[in-house]
């Protein structure tokens, strides 16, 4: 199951990444959320086997993904992969500069299933995909704006 969205930010390249690879930050939503997080590695050093154990609960089911840091190109490219439960997927956020203060933001996520439970999961979401669709976008288009008004005000 593949997921993809572009959104052109207001937002210099440099600050935009920054904002994509403020860890704690997402980490302290995903506690929010009900997610149980924990963190091995260092933040400051990425590329060096930064990897979370995430546990959750989705669908009445416990759920427990490992989420590594698969590729950390700054200001460009940050990619995660994830491995959990009968089931793999991939999150690429790709920016590219349009100029000095605008960046055009392309989020990725595939997912693939490893057992017969996951490829029935996966067929059970592919029955609401232009639901999931929206909302990632939604979703990808709210962080976007976020980050332009954070930015904004620190100006």
């Amino acid at each position: 199951m593949h997921f993809e969205t572009k959104e052109d930010t207001d937002c210099p390249i440099q600050d935009l990444f920054v904002a994509i690879s403020d860890f704690e930050s997402f980490e302290r939503s995903a506690i929010r959320r009900g997610v149980d997080v924990q963190r091995h590695g260092d933040t400051a050093a990425p590329r060096d086997g930064l990897y979370w154990d995430v546990t959750f609960n989705f669908r009445g089911s416990e759920r427990r993904v490992r989420i590594d840091v698969a590729d950390y190109d700054v200001p460009n490219t940050i990619s995660f992969a994830a491995v959990g439960n009968g089931m793999s997927g991939d999150l690429k956020v790709d920016l590219m500069a349009l100029s000095a203060q605008r960046t055009r933001m392309t989020v990725r996520v595939d997912l693939k299933p490893k057992t017969l439970a996951a490829r029935l999961l996966l067929q059970s979401l592919k029955l609401a995909r232009n639901k999931l669709n929206r909302k990632f976008r939604t979703r990808v288009a709210e962080f976007a704006r976020q980050t332009e008004e954070r930015l904004a005000r620190s100006a």
